[in-house]
């Protein structure tokens, strides 16, 4: 039988982290970040929380900075948010999969737009 419970309680740091982001975490280095999802382990002593956040690789490091040195009082809140006999320990990860995507759909367009240009060129196949 497959255990559902680390999903659940994943899905519930997830939107207590975000609620915690959008709400009293008053740092600028996270205003432009989003918590993408959250993993935890079995046994609900460890999760993984990925950050994304568009822009440059310079602000992003400057967000992760941020989440690290708010990493104590976000597990502190989460201790008397969510109750669960421990709180789990959290290592941020910049999720890098929307960044990825924008830029898969820049270079997709930037080649049908390059093969609609020369079709239009060339003008019509002769019969």
């Amino acid at each position: 039988m497959q255990n559902y419970r680390p999903t659940r309680v994943a899905e519930l740091l997830q939107s207590e982290i975000a609620d915690l982001l959008l709400r009293q975490l008053k740092d600028p280095r996270l205003s432009m970040a989003t918590i993408s999802r959250v993993d935890v382990s079995r046994d609900l002593r460890e999760a993984r929380v990925y950050v994304s956040r568009v822009g440059d690789e310079n602000e992003q490091k400057k967000t992760m900075e941020g989440f690290a040195r708010a990493m104590g009082f976000i597990r502190g809140q989460l201790g008397k948010r969510v109750k669960l006999r421990y709180t789990p320990n959290l290592t941020f990860i910049l999720d890098t999969a929307i960044a990825d995507g924008v830029r898969i759909s820049r270079l997709l367009y930037d080649l049908t737009s390059d093969s609609v240009t020369d079709v239009e060129e060339s003008g019509p196949p002769h019969a």
